[in-house]
């Protein structure tokens, strides 16, 4: 029964991510799903549980992308924290669409949805922790200032790489430039 839940949340997600938030429907995610009709509904009897669901499954399936980052960088320098993100943005906006236009879509509708904005913040908070951790160890002396300076810049290079789909996406240049001169290694005098 577990399986069969993940695998219609992994087809809404196909879903968000191919078509966007007004194609989700559970008639879509029985088909995207290629189970029976009435699969999805049997499962999440409401849009608003569905989308509830869809959000949860989105948030765990990128911290495991996250925890997988995590586990193979160390970035102990701003050079070594950009290279560490340019790789998690080819992935994001490569490998990963489907699920990060899911999020972005599922982001969207949090705005009138009070409940899915709760659960992005709450799933949010792992990986902001390990990226804060990470600006620690590359050597920020204040890292809850400069965090959001980067984490905002790479998710308008992640959301514009998405709209505008470029083949030649690198976003190296700017990832490396803007990290050593945000991260501050040494207490202001």
């Amino acid at each position: 029964m577990a399986n069969r839940r993940q695998e219609l949340l992994d087809a809404a997600i196909a879903v968000l991510g191919g078509s966007g938030i007004r194609a989700l429907t559970h008639r879509a995610v029985d088909a995207a799903a290629d189970l029976p009709a009435g699969s999805a509904s049997n499962h999440f009897r409401s849009r608003d549980a569905l989308l509830e669901a869809v959000t949860e499954r989105i948030i765990e399936r990128e911290r495991a992308i996250w925890e997988e980052i995590a586990t193979t960088a160390a970035p102990t320098t701003p050079a070594k924290l950009a290279e560490t993100l340019v790789e998690a943005a080819r992935q994001v906006a490569g490998r990963h669409r489907d699920l990060t236009l899911a999020r972005y879509a599922i982001l969207l509708e949090a705005a009138n949805h009070p409940p899915l904005r709760r659960k992005l913040t709450d799933g949010g908070a792992r990986v902001l922790a390990w990226f804060l951790n990470w600006m620690r160890i590359a050597g920020s002396t204040d890292p809850e200032r400069e965090a959001p300076l980067i984490m905002n810049h790479f998710t308008g290079l992640v959301l514009h790489q998405l709209a505008n789909p470029d083949p030649g996406f690198a976003p190296t240049a700017e990832i490396t430039e803007l990290v050593p001169r945000v991260i501050r290694t040494e207490e202001p005098s």
